[in-house]
């Protein structure tokens, strides 16, 4: 498949011009209005002397006025890059010098901060969306004349999460952003026109700027934009306005499940409910079942395109830990530390490949031949194939515990801990031993009273003695997460690195 989100877009503005392309919280553009104010954005950004190639990012919430300038600097055929609203001056300093944007547009409330960068790196101009991109809208603009471009060239960036350091450019190339839909439209049964996701999670990442803006453009489809997440919000589009697909961590479809009026919705009518970044807890998914919902364990990394691999849904319920056996064109490997294939069931690192994968890293070689070899994408992931090609994830190989020379998951220890009646959210970490190196401890968010001792005695039961977390540390405020959802496991380690110091071992 070839072509670009601009080509699709132009195409559904004039095939379908009435439908609606975007639904922010209310707010409906259809696709003619969507395209000619994207024209609007090219025509101010060309003004600004943004070229083919060049750089434009984003700052800012959720907001129509995000996604038409994403799409506008797409027009122009500049490359897209979202940056976090939530980082200080400094941080957003890091990501300027590295993609050398020619104009970054920012929430108002923002523009100070910006500023401070700019005084830093005076090399490129601020749009204020409020100011500079609201306005256009309902305005006649000229049609803009998109330049003809080679697919194999950038069209967004997606900056990593930063769990292991700096964070990285992904390069998303016109071709692998239409050969990641083009497979996923092959796969999943939905119809030109009938996308109808719900997304609440930050349009700087790829869930995004990819899965939300581009996939919604290429499909003809109406996205359900939300300016954050609210339960009781997302229940109602899901029933009163038929959205169809939900993708996000198991929080946000427990968050959902907790809404007194889902007790008695009727959800059969959505197509994909895909749940990453952690273990779908067995009675998430029974919860949903009973509202015709089928979760699906997904898997995958920003690098590979966001997803790589969905469950089957006929197989999903009886297989919730499993993610599935690839796509049609997706493959994957598990390997020893040499590269070798393991047999089944036995655990090594995850490779990946197909038509999503990122052609490197911007602007940074070593780490893209780190990470590129021999055409796999060597994910850092520990998981296992069992006989059948189904993939299990076991752990983020940086995040395993090794005590007294044996390997531990936490993943596997933060799904028993999560069985435990008033358990809200739990995050296993790797501490210091004097005796093995390191041990577990577990940081638990409960809803009702527990003890310590509870924790452990119930880990007992279940695991064998060395997995079980000689340190659990109850926390008042909810876990910090990254954009992903997913929660930040390195953010918690260096904060909580002193837990043998200030906590007492529980036997």
């Amino acid at each position: 498949m070839s072509g670009t989100v601009v080509d699709a877009l132009t195409y559904w503005s004039r095939s379908k011009p009435d439908m609606p392309a975007i639904d922010f919280d209310g707010d409906r553009v259809t696709y003619a209005e969507l395209s000619r104010w994207a024209d609007g954005v090219a025509h101010d950004l060309e003004s600004r002397g943004v070229t083919p190639g060049d750089r434009v990012s984003f700052v800012g919430v959720n907001s129509l006025e995000w996604v038409v300038a994403a799409l506008g600097a797409m027009k122009v055929g500049a490359i897209a890059v979202g940056f976090n609203q939530r980082m200080l001056a400094g941080e957003l300093t890091t990501l300027v010098e590295d993609c050398e944007p020619t104009v970054v547009y920012c929430d108002e409330d923002l523009l100070p901060r910006l500023e401070e960068v700019q005084q830093n790196r005076n090399t490129f101009t601020i749009g204020v969306f409020e100011k500079d991109v609201r306005p256009l809208r309902g305005r006649e603009h000229a049609r803009y004349r998109t330049p003809v471009v080679d697919l194999d060239t950038p069209a967004a960036i997606v900056f990593t999460s930063g769990t292991t350091g700096k964070p990285k450019g992904v390069i998303f190339t016109h071709a692998t952003i239409a050969g990641e839909m083009h497979e996923w439209m092959l796969s999943e049964p939905i119809q030109p026109n009938g996308l109808r996701p719900v997304l609440v999670l930050p349009l700087f990442s790829a869930a995004g700027i990819i899965w939300g803006i581009a996939r919604v453009a290429l499909h003809g489809g109406t996205l359900f934009l939300q300016p954050k997440f609210d339960p009781e919000k997302a229940l109602r589009i899901l029933t009163e306005d038929n959205a169809n697909t939900l993708t996000g961590p198991p929080i946000l479809f427990e968050q959902i499940a907790k809404v007194p009026a889902f007790t008695d919705a009727d959800l059969s009518h959505m197509i994909t409910a895909h749940v990453g970044g952690a273990r779908v807890p067995v009675d998430l998914l029974r919860k949903w079942q009973a509202r015709g919902v089928s979760l699906r364990q997904i898997y995958g990394q920003t690098e590979i395109g966001g997803t790589a691999t969905a469950m089957p849904r006929e197989e999903a319920a009886e297989n919730p830990d499993k993610c599935g056996w690839g796509g049609i064109f997706t493959k994957i490997r598990v390997v020893d530390p040499a590269g070798n294939d393991l047999p089944p069931n036995e655990t090594g690192q995850i490779l990946l490949r197909g038509p999503g994968m990122m052609p490197g890293y911007w602007r940074n070689e070593e780490a893209t031949r780190a990470a590129l070899i021999d055409g796999w994408l060597q994910t850092g992931d520990l998981g296992k194939l069992d006989e059948n090609g189904y993939l299990t994830y076991v752990d983020r190989l940086k995040d395993m515990i090794i005590s007294g020379g044996l390997n531990i998951s936490p993943a596997e220890i933060e799904t028993v801990i999560n069985q435990i009646p008033g358990v809200d959210e739990v995050a296993v970490i790797s501490v210091p031993d004097a005796k093995f190196g390191e041990t577990p401890a577990a940081l638990v968010r409960a809803t009702s009273e527990l003890k310590e001792s509870d924790v452990v005695a119930f880990c007992n039961e279940r695991l064998a003695d060395y997995k079980v977390p000689r340190y659990v540390v109850f926390m008042d405020e909810p876990l910090p997460r990254m954009p992903s959802g997913k929660i930040a496991k390195r953010e918690l380690r260096d904060s909580f690195a002193d837990v043998p110091d200030n906590y007492e071992k529980v036997r």
